[in-house]
């Protein structure tokens, strides 16, 4: 039997606040918006920007820790693997949603900032260590059914 591999990993820039929420079983889950961006050269020598923009889900008390720490505009590293929902609007329209269920997380902000320091645009000190990766230990499957949103 051939292995695969269903595996992302981005490092980019919260688009907005996690948004938390607890399904009916009582179970944290954050939602978060996440940008990355690539520069290139064109063949005319022009400098091109393309952004990208994701979903990003966490569970448990990866969730809660979200919800604690992040905040638009914190750089942040997700890894986990893609999942693409799929539901039915009230007109009956079939609606997709790929995310990344995250599984770990490092915060790559300097620590310490919170309040206006922390949506300072100013670059982090060189010196400052990204925090250690937080895993998400839920080991529960989770039915799409139980999602709140």
């Amino acid at each position: 039997m051939a292995a695969s591999l269903n595996r992302a990993q981005i490092i980019g820039n919260i688009t907005r606040d996690p948004e938390v929420r607890q399904t009916p079983n009582g179970q944290m889950v954050a939602t978060i918006g996440v940008a990355t961006n690539r520069k290139w050269k064109n063949a005319a020598g022009e400098l091109q920007e393309e952004v990208e923009f994701h979903n990003v889900v966490c569970w448990g008390k990866l969730a809660e820790i979200c919800q604690q720490y992040l905040k638009k505009g914190s750089k942040t590293y997700f890894d986990g693997r893609l999942k693409t929902r799929t539901w039915e609007d009230p007109d009956g329209k079939k609606n997709y949603r790929t995310e990344i269920i995250a599984e770990n997380m490092i915060m790559l902000d300097s620590r310490g900032g919170s309040g206006a320091a922390a949506q300072s645009s100013a670059p982090a000190a060189s010196s400052a260590q990204p925090t250690p990766p937080i895993q998400n230990s839920n080991e529960e499957e989770v039915k799409i059914d139980d999602l709140p949103f």
